[in-house]
């Protein structure tokens, strides 16, 4: 049993925090965890499956006396959050998020926080399309990357302390800086996902396809797209009109790339459709060989899986 922090209080208890729980009772790496949702529906199946070992109607009740304190809010909601638990912090305490925008979440938290509490934003790169206290699993952090963005004047030891609790959580830990991070997650995340959303709008849309043609054809390809699409609204809301400059930028670059395909199908270009797959597939190997995913057939799905 590793303990590193004495009491940890999560502020959110969706896939993110609930997969937390899990892992750092596996670990043995917090003597208590507190939790705490918005809806009531949430608190009780978080006791339920005993989830945390209390749960509390407030933020500021469930922070109290805890030595980590994780935001797994929606971006949109992490400054009325840290305002709300500021005057209850523990002093000395360490906050982290889990929020996919950095620059946005700093400043929206840090002016809240009081002297003396290390405010270290993270991201864990890591996630399913479900939600909810049920959702989350022990291993979801294994071998995937949790990126940190600590501030300048941040404490070199908070720091380390809180990249060792990551990493027993099984997790590879990086750092950047805040604004790098929101332009790097706007390439792998973010416009992906805004794609996605925007590929199953376009099937919905399409009056010469039906539903049930949508549903019973689907290829692997459409199949995939509604897998990200299935994500969470007010999550990814809060993600777009949080990090608009780096997605708008990268979402600029993929409308050039995507003229240009249309331009060599129109002409019949194959040479340069090839090329370009060509070294697009190679990305794909590189993903894999780095071990941020699997070779597997049908991606790793089980049989049955959708």
């Amino acid at each position: 049993m590793t303990v590193t922090y004495d009491k940890v209080a999560l502020i959110g208890l969706g896939l993110i925090a609930s997969s937390m729980a899990h892992a750092i009772r596996a670990g043995g790496l917090a003597r208590v965890i507190a939790g705490h949702a918005k809806t009531a529906e949430t608190r009780r199946v978080a006791l339920e499956i005993g989830l945390c070992d209390t749960v509390h109607e407030t933020a500021a009740e469930a922070v109290k006396d805890a030595d980590l304190v994780v935001l797994a809010v929606p971006v949109g909601a992490m400054g009325a959050v840290a305002a709300e638990i500021a005057p209850h912090l523990k002093p000395g305490a360490t906050v982290t998020d889990v929020g996919s925008v950095k620059q946005a979440v700093i400043d929206a938290v840090a002016p809240h926080l009081p002297p003396g509490i290390h405010f270290i934003p993270g991201h864990p790169v890591a996630g399913t399309e479900y939600s909810g206290p049920r959702s989350g699993f022990a291993t979801l952090f294994q071998n995937r990357w949790w990126l940190l963005t600590p501030l300048a004047q941040a404490d070199i030891g908070a720091v380390a302390k809180l990249r060792a609790f990551l990493q027993e959580m099984g997790a590879n830990v990086d750092e950047m800086d805040a604004g790098h991070h929101d332009l790097v997650l706007a390439v792998t995340s973010h416009t992906p996902h805004l794609i996605a959303y925007t590929m199953v709008g376009v099937a919905d849309d399409l009056g010469r396809v039906t539903d049930t043609e949508v549903i019973k054809y689907s290829a692997a390809g459409f199949r995939d797209f509604t897998r990200i699409a299935a994500s969470d609204p007010t999550m990814w809301r809060d993600v777009f009109l949080n990090n608009k400059d780096a997605t708008l930028e990268i979402l600029g670059r993929f409308t050039e790339e995507l003229f240009a395909l249309q331009r060599a199908i129109r002409i019949g270009d194959g040479e340069h459709l090839f090329a370009y797959f060509t070294r697009t597939r190679a990305i794909r190997r590189s993903i894999i060989e780095a071990g941020q995913d699997t070779s597997a057939p049908n991606f790793g799905r089980s049989k049955g899986t959708p």
